[in-house]
């Protein structure tokens, strides 16, 4: 077993039990000579916690696999079944430890502040050095009292994402101009036209256009984007109207975004 203790570890006192699983030990001494066969450590027995079985791996004298030599090391193994008969195949779980304080009455913490990926790969996260065994073992910082002592582990599974999004820019477009053409503009009586639908970044579009604005205003965009307040009207037929009075109107685009997202 095999993990990295880092700098984002953190260590705290805690009054409230761990909820996920409480394992609390009489005659320690005999722990540790029991787990001499079983390559220094003890299993608890499985429990549950996020719809998955887990167990928690007790090193009592330390992981000498995972630098743990003088510390007492803690771990969480997700149990393979359980893994496997469900989906997905990756769990994301954060992960506190507990060693019971009785002089304090609290429970000493450490954990990661990042969550743990389980997976058939990697199946075990945990702490080779959680508590110096000077200290663990010294009856007067209140770890043990009368060769009892008490250990626990919080894990607290991810859910699986149900509200998501994903935001998409096409910024290189085959042909981002559009152009469109309104002849005899001059003579236009409806307040609004809308252009034939072409396509651009995989998606349909019109252009919109009001002849005769918004008092003194010719454009103005109620159904999509624009500016009310584009050419004045007056100045139409000086620089804008051809001499067969038609008036050509042409969009170019820079990006064109698309969100995909979940339903809710």
């Amino acid at each position: 077993m095999i993990s990295n203790m880092s700098f984002t570890t953190l260590h705290g006192w805690r009054e409230r039990p761990p909820y996920s699983h409480s394992l609390k030990i009489q005659n320690f001494s005999q722990l540790e000579k029991s787990t001499l066969s079983s390559n220094g450590k003890y299993e608890s027995r499985i429990f549950s916690s996020g719809g998955y079985n887990w167990r928690m791996v007790i090193y009592p004298k330390g992981n000498d696999n995972d630098l743990g030599i003088g510390f007492i090391s803690m771990y969480v193994e997700i149990d393979t079944t359980s893994l496997s008969s469900r989906q997905p195949s990756e769990v994301f779980a954060d992960l506190r430890f507990f060693i019971y304080n009785k002089k304090e009455n609290k429970y000493f913490t450490i954990q990661d502040v990042e969550s743990k990926s389980f997976n058939a790969l990697r199946r075990v996260w945990g702490f080779p050095q959680v508590l110096s065994l000077d200290t663990f073992s010294d009856p007067i910082n209140g770890y043990i009292f009368r060769d009892e002592c008490e250990f626990g582990v919080d894990v607290i599974v991810a859910p699986t994402p149900t509200n998501w999004e994903v935001l998409s820019f096409d910024d290189k477009l085959s042909y981002p101009k559009s152009s469109w053409t309104l002849k005899n503009f001059s003579e236009l009586k409806e307040n609004n036209y809308k252009s034939s639908s072409f396509s651009m970044g995989g998606r349909t579009w019109n252009l919109l256009l009001n002849p005769k604005g918004d008092i003194t205003y010719w454009y103005k965009s109620k159904l999509g984007r624009g500016y009310g307040r584009f050419v004045s009207v007056a100045e139409l037929p000086k620089a804008y109207l051809d001499k067969e009075s038609s008036l050509n109107v042409e969009i170019e685009f820079d990006v064109v975004s698309e969100t995909k997202y979940s339903l809710p």
